[in-house]
């Protein structure tokens, strides 16, 4: 048998070993981008599990929110090791795919409930932090998670593109259809996020009024130390919600519109915010809770810190 010049035998029996790609700026920047997320939002998620007076309603949701974001970290990760370290396969696109869709969502429905643990905190304060809403917390835990992963479970249960490139949507390998449906449920949760925020600025208004109305009975500088509280209230919700509009909605209205012929350079750019909004999350959120600051100043220097169990509810988040 002659050697083929084009396919030498030596080469068949023994196949050259898969090439690594070069490292480029966007696998640096996967890589220190996925890193950061998961070291800031795992110290999150330990500081509320390990501190046993963080047991409120809004600090289960807040861990909630941190295992996600941390998870979508992790994703990240992965999704850079399959691409620069080692060969990539089905499995491994299937595998980071599922865990970012699980982890995008189950951040995104934590985000909701905060809103809601916000707006029953200030329209039930005598009631809030009951025992009752404390299983109420868990159990809407527990269907955010199982929804989370039910959708994430998608790609390996069969809705994916792989072997079909033409019903590929945005996100390779996601389908069109289950893409629609994803991002469709995004926006529902935007929309519902937002109008639990319009409540909170409706209650918060009533309640400006009622201080309002007794002004004439309070000393002038703590009539003027409400006024600058209120106002300053009323500019960090302005701050959360513009981030979060700004991360979500862009990919939600992205997956509905493309399709696999899009530029993928509109899928990155539509998809880095949503994934920058786990980087956000413990910044706006968790580390803004007094409680939580005062424990991990604590635990950097706890000769100068001293225990404190008064928890602040969820106005403070």
């Amino acid at each position: 048998m002659s050697e083929d010049p084009f396919f030498p035998l030596d080469q068949l029996d023994n196949p050259s070993p898969y090439e690594v790609p070069p490292l480029t700026v966007w696998g640096v920047a996967l890589c220190v981008s996925g890193t950061l997320i998961a070291t800031e939002n795992a110290i999150v998620v330990t500081t509320i599990l390990a501190t046993p007076s963080l047991r409120a309603p809004v600090f289960l949701l807040l861990a909630s929110l941190g295992l996600a974001d941390l998870l979508a970290g992790v994703a990240l990760i992965l999704h850079f090791l399959f691409l620069f370290c080692v060969e990539p396969s089905d499995w491994s696109e299937l595998l980071t795919s599922g865990l970012l869709v699980t982890s995008l969502t189950a951040s995104l429905c934590s985000l909701m409930g905060v809103a809601l643990d916000r707006y029953l905190s200030l329209s039930h304060a005598l009631t809030y932090g009951s025992g009752q809403s404390r299983r109420r917390a868990a159990i809407l835990l527990l269907l955010v998670w199982l929804g989370a992963c039910v959708f994430g479970a998608g790609p390996a249960m069969g809705w994916h593109c792989l072997g079909e490139p033409e019903s590929c949507s945005v996100a390779r390998p996601l389908t069109r259809t289950y893409l629609s449906l994803l991002c469709g449920g995004f926006l529902v949760v935007v929309m519902v996020t937002l109008q639990l925020y319009a409540g909170i600025c409706r209650v918060a208004r009533r309640h400006a009024h009622a201080i309002a109305t007794q002004r004439h009975f309070l000393p002038a500088n703590q009539s003027y130390a409400s006024k600058h509280s209120s106002g300053r209230g009323f500019s960090r919700l302005i701050l959360v919600l513009s981030v979060f509009v700004g991360c979500w909605m862009p990919f939600s209205l992205w997956g509905l519109l493309g399709d696999a012929s899009s530029p993928p350079l509109y899928t990155y750019a539509t998809l880095v915010p949503a994934a920058g909004s786990s980087l956000l999350n413990p910044i706006l959120y968790s580390l803004r809770n007094k409680d939580i600051r005062k424990v991990l100043l604590q635990a950097c220097c706890p000769q100068r810190y001293t225990q404190n169990t008064q928890i602040h509810y969820p106005v403070d988040v």
